[in-house]
């Protein structure tokens, strides 16, 4: 049998185990993971009492039906609404994945824009780059080109807008342009025919840690509802405290989601889970039309909620959420420090444990290598070499971008591994290319 589908030469990585911050490969060495899986791992790899408790949520009851109750589902609820959600966000829907949960989205936004009379409305305008997911409506409505290719004649597309880029802005406009942009779509489009913009607050992988202007969320949020759009904030990546604050949009302040995914974080790896918030009046006028919102049927299975609810009191428990922002800007700084003269490292960019370095041909004109170099590739097969895994970074046309997604457990001694080896990864991946 192959593994993965698309088999390719190179042979697949062999974990033979996970601990703590590190993975353990077959042969016994041991990887500080930076990574933290595909920025998943936030409270770090074996914790014993995640484990023990979807034992018991197994041994108590292995399935139910997504929609009836179960004491692991009444508990992270629980949770869920007192120590973790925006104020305004009371209704919930789980899912097993990002993909599953952008997609529920989209299907909420046209359910209720339907429930209310407003049919026409089914436009959702995207941002590129971004990244939502591998299902066809999310590849679709994602700006993730690498990943559309042999799918791009089945693919809908969506209206689009730039993401803030402020490395590369266009034309040094800044915020107002990002915000003309949008509305320019929506006068093209047709307000009648927008139902809601979807981003990411943070832009995660795709684009390597880009954090928008201050005064971006405030402007996009205020223009939405100038023109009756729902604001749909995909956290999948950053949500639950991988930022250093509870959500992304928590940067921005008096910035709230009418419909927010945030999943990767939410059980930490230990179990596939994701939630899709929404505000009450979302979900009351979706219930008034006698419409529904339909499960997938491994959604919130009871171990994953067992597991989901443990991780989030881990987190609470530990202060690991104040620890990533403490970290994150601790290992930011160094970064900046180590790379602050580097002629192939253009940016340290990103917020908590979140962060990405953009690499260049040429620091003075943003001049990137050729894609044939694969640069981003040599840099984390040289710093895997080096016992650090790192994730890739960039959507093709953005590319040569490293990203870092610790769990919230590493130290100071662990950061310092990241920093160095990051700087040595980088320099023999250059020479390399150069030679």
């Amino acid at each position: 049998m192959k593994w993965p589908f698309a088999f390719k030469a190179m042979q697949p990585t062999r974990i033979a185990a996970a601990d703590g911050v590190e993975l353990v490969l077959e042969d016994g060495r041991r990887i500080l993971d930076a990574a933290g899986g595909a920025i998943v791992a936030n409270v770090g790899h074996g914790r014993r009492q995640v484990a023990d408790a979807m034992r018991d949520a197994l041994l108590r009851c292995s399935y139910a039906v997504p929609p009836w109750l179960t004491p692991e589902r009444e508990r992270l609820l629980d949770r869920l609404a007192t120590d973790w959600l925006p104020a305004n966000l009371t209704r919930v829907h789980l899912t097993c994945s990002g993909s599953e949960g952008v997609e529920a989205a989209l299907k909420i936004v046209a359910a209720y824009q339907a429930a209310r009379g407003l049919p026409s409305k089914t436009k959702v305008i995207a941002r590129t780059p971004s990244y939502h997911g591998v299902t066809l409506a999310t590849l679709g409505i994602g700006g993730h080109e690498s990943r559309k290719a042999g799918l791009r004649h089945v693919l809908v597309d969506a209206p689009r807008v730039p993401a803030p880029y402020p490395l590369r802005d266009p034309g040094g406009d800044g915020v107002a342009a990002y915000v003309a942009a949008i509305e320019e779509t929506i006068t093209r489009e047709g307000p009648e025919t927008v139902a809601a913009l979807l981003a990411e607050p943070i832009v995660g992988s795709s684009g390597g840690a880009l954090v928008p202007p201050p005064d971006y969320w405030p402007q996009v949020r205020a223009l939405c509802d100038r023109h009756d759009i729902l604001l749909v904030t995909d956290e999948v990546m950053t949500g639950f405290g991988r930022t250093g604050a509870t959500f992304a949009l928590d940067h921005f302040p008096g910035t709230t989601a009418d419909v927010m995914v945030a999943g990767k974080g939410m059980a930490g790896g230990y179990a596939p889970i994701t939630g899709v918030f929404a505000t009450e009046v979302i979900g009351s006028a979706i219930a008034t039309a006698g419409l529904d919102v339909m499960f997938h049927t491994f959604a919130a299975q009871p171990a994953a909620c067992a597991a989901a609810d443990e991780v989030l009191t881990i987190l609470t428990d530990e202060d690991l959420v104040r620890r990533a922002a403490v970290t994150g800007s601790r290992l930011k700084a160094d970064l900046e420090e180590a790379f602050g003269q580097h002629p192939h490292v253009a940016e340290v960019r990103g917020e908590g444990l979140l962060l990405a370095i953009e690499i260049v041909a040429d620091r003075a004109t943003l001049a990137r290598f050729p894609a044939s170099a694969r640069l981003s590739g040599r840099v984390l097969g040289e710093a895997f070499a080096r016992g650090v895994s790192f994730y890739p970074g960039g959507n093709g046309e953005i590319r040569d971008v490293v990203v870092m997604g610790p769990p919230f457990t590493i130290t100071d001694v662990d950061a310092d591994r990241i920093v160095t080896t990051l700087v040595a990864a980088v320099d023999a991946a250059v020479a390399a290319t150069n030679r």
